[in-house]
């Protein structure tokens, strides 16, 4: 089977998540990826655990690494050096999340390779970007506090909160595949490369789309809700006989047939709860009504048939749950890739559906310098 991005070349200089969930993404795709690796420890992430895969590798790493061949060179010696600029030219695209200035040390940043290879795409991920920013450290959570995602996660009363994984790293490494395949089609066209940036901030209120365009548009500084809405009701998790049901209500005819299903179909005409202005803008009085009308079930039963009637409802899975959800619903969300010695690992699957070019598994995440540099 061919691949969308068959015969393209990365050079992967990135290391922890953005920049190898980036690469990742090319990789299922079809390119070639080779991760320059540090000699001895390797991506930070190799040694980010528990937990660990039954033969004691670091899951963290294995999340994003798929499909790539790892290649140990240490920056620091000449002769490595030469190899890793080699590796560089004879690639389609370069990416890299050091500190702003540091490939451009090693000769190896985009001024210098793009003058010997005009067709280059290179890609880097700072913190902060590559001005006044510069020098600070980009990690995720500190991007979700500075960035203003904290601020409206959690509790009203409680402390602001972090999300529970790593969102701003893997939606910049979405943007970064973007830019990467935007920059590739222009050099199709052109024969011209480019320096494609993203940093880490600025990915992040980008992210933030109806809680950045408050702000923005109608200068209101968004604040933590806990579970509910700024803008949409009831969009919560609301507590059942036991049990909470979780309701993501869109519009008022939802909001009816939720009413119905609930046995007060009056409910959805009253003027209080009538459209969802009026909802949100009643959110107590309708919570207290919808608390009293979903008493009487656990939310285990209430679930089901609300799904049933075409009401977006449903309670909690952990992750496990998550997984078997999809299963039962036909999508099959793991893939097993082999490794050498014969045994697999189990990976999320690629979420991207292509009728003619699919993402393709065709190693698992490699051991530590597991292969030699490509000539």
């Amino acid at each position: 089977m061919t691949s969308a991005l068959d015969n393209l070349r990365v050079a992967d200089f990135s290391r922890v998540l953005a920049g190898p969930f980036a690469t990742m993404m090319l990789a299922d795709l079809g390119a070639t990826v080779t991760k320059i690796e540090r000699p001895g420890a390797g991506d930070d992430t190799r040694s980010w655990g528990p937990p660990y895969t039954e033969d004691g590798e670091a899951t963290y790493y294995q999340s994003v690494n798929r499909n790539k061949s790892s290649v140990v060179l240490d920056l620091g010696d000449p002769a490595d050096l030469a190899r890793a600029r080699e590796i560089a030219l004879g690639s389609d695209i370069v990416v890299e999340n050091f500190r702003p200035g540091v490939m451009d040390r090693l000769g190896l940043g985009y001024d210098e390779l793009s003058a010997v290879k005009p067709g280059l795409i290179y890609c880097s991920i700072t913190g902060f970007g590559r001005g006044a920013g510069a020098e600070l450290p980009g990690y995720d959570l500190l991007i979700q506090a500075l960035g203003g995602l904290m601020s409206v996660t959690g509790a009203p009363d409680g402390e602001p909160q972090k999300v529970g994984v790593a969102l701003v790293d893997v939606v910049t490494g979405l943007f970064s595949t973007v830019g990467m395949l935007t920059a590739l089609r222009h050099r199709d066209q052109t024969g011209q490369g480019q320096r494609v940036e993203l940093n880490l901030l600025s990915s992040l209120l980008a992210a933030l789309v109806n809680q950045s365009a408050a702000y923005t548009a109608a200068g209101v500084v968004p604040r933590r809700m806990g579970n509910q809405h700024p803008s949409v009701a009831p969009y919560e998790p609301i507590p059942c006989g036991s049990g909470e049901l979780v309701l993501a209500v869109g519009n008022d005819r939802q909001f009816a047939t939720l009413c119905e299903v609930l046995g007060a179909p009056a409910l959805a005409e009253d003027s209080r709860f009538a459209t969802n202005a009026a909802r949100v803008a009643n959110r107590p009085a309708m919570r207290a009504e919808l608390e009293r009308l979903l008493a009487p079930r656990p939310a285990s039963e209430w679930a089901p048939l609300l799904t049933k009637n075409r009401v977006p409802a449903g309670e909690v899975n952990d992750v496990a749950g998550a997984f078997q959800l999809a299963e039962s619903l036909g999508l099959d969300p793991i893939v097993r890739l082999p490794r050498p010695d014969g045994s697999t690992v189990g990976l999320p699957r690629n979420p991207i559906g292509l009728s003619v070019t699919p993402p393709q598994y065709r190693t698992a995440p490699p051991t530590l310098g597991a292969h030699h540099p490509p000539t």
